[in-house]
């Protein structure tokens, strides 16, 4: 297969979800072997890809940072691209926090498959896993183990009558991604707002960018887009880590309760257990050692 990037640019405005700034974004077509690279344009258009050796923080959102410049919130928008298969990109952006919208990956996604993903000259290269690979931390677990396909399995339990436990599991394509995963919205408790916002965080929060629950339902008029749709969204939030690794997998990950600084240490770790996967690249397989 082709690597891809998208035909022509999309334009999106809003606030940071922790921030509460204005900030506009433009996702633009990218050559092969680009990858995704960042562009602060109010920084002289400094650039920072979007890899897991620039993960700065993981508190609530994913953070990347270069020479002091940050990318902060960038784990629905890479979800996104990741999602749709879109090798390479580049995203300027005004601001250090990425449009929250309305808290999911829809509208990124629908923007991008309406100006339509182009196939590049170059061949896509796949990390194939080999051996199953794992790392627990307090009682969360996240793993990936050898399949023909790339998928997702993920189970969550809160104790809150519009969550409790929670498990689904997902092939990861085009399709399914738009249709099943996009638009999968955050979600968080409103007794921790008071808190999180003396913290610096969820300043740009509200009902149109997130669900907010209560003790025993939500503060939300509108539905839930899904009846399991916090679930979707940790989905959503673990391929937009995921994405970090910088190339595409063929393997089956199998997630329980993990949350952004497990995805992005399991993206880290992985990658240095080289013997736990080979690169495909067209039709063979490059040996790692």
């Amino acid at each position: 297969m082709k690597e891809q990037t998208i035909a022509s640019p999309v334009e999106f405005s809003g606030i940071g979800l922790h921030t509460g700034e204005a900030a506009t974004m433009r996702i633009l077509p990218a050559p092969a072997g680009k990858g995704i690279v960042f562009r602060r344009v109010d920084l002289d258009n400094f650039e920072l890809r979007a890899d897991v050796g620039s993960v700065e923080r993981v508190a609530y959102a994913t953070t990347l940072m270069n020479r002091g410049v940050w990318i902060s919130t960038v784990e629905h928008l890479l979800s996104a691209l990741y999602g749709l298969g879109i090798d390479n990109a580049f995203v300027e952006l005004d601001n250090f926090e990425v449009p929250i919208l309305d808290g999911s990956g829809l509208r990124y996604t629908e923007a991008m498959q309406r100006v339509g993903i182009v196939a590049l000259e170059a061949e896509r290269s796949v990390m194939r896993i080999t051996k199953s690979f794992a790392l627990e931390e307090n009682g969360k677990t996240l793993a990936i183990h050898p399949s023909e396909s790339f998928s997702i399995k993920y189970e969550i339990g809160f104790p809150h009558p519009l969550i409790g436990d929670q498990k689904l599991e997902v092939e990861i394509t085009p399709e399914n991604y738009s249709s099943l995963i996009a638009p999968a919205r955050t979600f968080g408790f409103y007794e921790e707002v008071e808190q999180l916002q003396a913290s610096g965080l969820v300043r740009g929060g509200s009902l149109e960018n997130a669900i907010v629950l209560t003790e025993k339902g939500m503060l939300n008029e509108t539905s839930l887009r899904f009846p399991d749709e916090f679930v979707r969204h940790k989905i959503l939030d673990l391929l937009g880590d995921f994405a970090l690794i910088g190339q595409y997998v063929q393997g089956r990950i199998v997630a329980n309760r993990a949350g952004h600084a497990l995805h992005t240490r399991f993206v880290a770790e992985l990658l240095a257990s080289t013997d736990h996967w080979t690169i495909m690249a067209g039709e063979g397989c490059i040996k790692v050692s």
